[in-house]
């Protein structure tokens, strides 16, 4: 312990393994609408339980936790030790009890959070029971981190909508298909491989009709079966004149759909929509547009914290201008599709460089013969 810092090394170590826990493929696919949580019980210089979240409904990670030294080395396990986890434990009676009480009840003597939960139905009030209960409290160790781990958590506590994340791949000189509309494949195995394992971190995969028509996907999170069975995220349509074809393959499966659109809701081709599975939901905006920030407000409000965006350069250009593109997640092709082909994002001409859209540089990475940029925009 340093005189700047509350935390010893052992503290760094210890949360760091509860961070490992919180963003294993098992937790960062399969706890949606609840954070992605791992917790570490330390006994004497030991681990002696650890766990991590599971599905909505089941154990969060510091019951997981418990449960473990429990069964390991008896009842009594955690009294006296510290609990490193990675989000204040919760205090209010949701699908499960409150976890603070659990750990009062298991006599633990210190907790470590790294961040205070957003949820204003938490927010300190875990750590002030615990406090309350004589236990020794801290917040705020590798913080920065914990809220990456849960990045649309906290966007859809704070600020009422979904961290939004836009995927394109794309040909070095910025094309993302031919005029023509083709687009399969430009990038190769490892980065298709790659953008799966992001859809299936993801609440909500989104696109727009254009998209629907040209290439009719499936939407769907397809990954190597040593990587387990996944999750399938919501689909969201956006589709302003309920144009989606009710034969598209978007519908085969069992994953849910929702249309967005920006007329009628009861006419024959939203029956035929709904026939198929869809939920239709009328979100009207200017123009006869989709009003796309009330549809991410709507996604939040159905416990969607994270969206995965695969769209055209009209509705990626569209997310941009409005500032719902949080994240950009780009893979590039060592190719060139020259100018007739189209672009990445329609953002209409700039006069000044100074209109241009900054981004910060996250993470740059090759994956096989392509390139994958992670960025925010500033």
């Amino acid at each position: 312990m340093s005189a700047t810092s509350p935390y010893t090394p052992a503290d760094h170590a210890y949360m760091a393994r509860a961070l490992q826990l919180a963003q294993s493929p098992g937790v960062l696919n399969t706890t949606t609408p609840n954070p992605r949580v791992g917790c570490v019980l330390v006994r004497e210089g030991r681990i002696i339980g650890e766990g991590y979240t599971l599905p909505a409904g089941q154990n969060h990670a510091e019951i997981q936790a418990l449960l473990a030294a429990r069964g390991q080395h008896g009842e009594a396990a955690a009294a006296g030790a510290t609990a490193y986890v990675t989000l204040e434990p919760c205090s209010h009676h949701g699908r499960t009890p409150p976890c603070a009480d659990a750990l009062i009840a298991a006599g633990v003597a210190r907790v470590v959070a790294a961040m205070q939960d957003p949820n204003p139905q938490v927010a300190g009030q875990g750590l002030a029971r615990l406090q309350a209960a004589g236990i020794e409290t801290c917040c705020g160790l590798m913080a920065a981190e914990a809220r990456e781990i849960n990045i649309g958590f906290v966007a859809r506590m704070t600020r009422g909508r979904p961290w939004l994340r836009l995927k394109l791949a794309a040909s070095l000189d910025g094309r993302t298909a031919l005029n023509n509309g083709a687009s399969q494949w430009i990038t190769g195995p490892a980065s298709r491989a790659d953008g799966h394992r992001w859809r299936a971190r993801a609440c909500a995969i989104l696109t727009g009709i254009g998209t629907v028509l040209e290439d009719d996907p499936q939407l769907t999170v397809r990954l190597d079966e040593q990587e387990g069975r996944p999750r399938q995220p919501l689909k969201v349509i956006v589709d302003s004149r309920l144009a989606t074809p009710p034969t598209a393959r978007l519908f085969d499966g069992a994953s849910p759909v929702l249309i967005a659109c920006a007329g009628s809701t009861t006419d024959g081709q939203a029956a035929a929509l709904r026939a198929r599975g869809a939920e239709i939901v009328a979100v009207p905006g200017e123009r006869g547009q989709v009003d796309l920030a009330a549809l991410c407000g709507e996604l939040a409000q159905r416990g969607i914290n994270e969206i995965h965006a695969e769209a055209g350069h009209r509705l990626s250009g569209a997310l941009l201008r409005a500032g719902l593109a949080d994240e950009l997640l780009l893979y590039y092709a060592p190719t060139l599709l020259g100018d007739s082909a189209r672009g990445m994002f329609a953002l209409g001409e700039l006069t000044a460089l100074a209109d241009r859209r900054d981004l910060q540089m996250m993470d740059v990475r090759r994956l096989g013969d392509d390139i994958r940029i992670l960025a925010r925009p500033r």
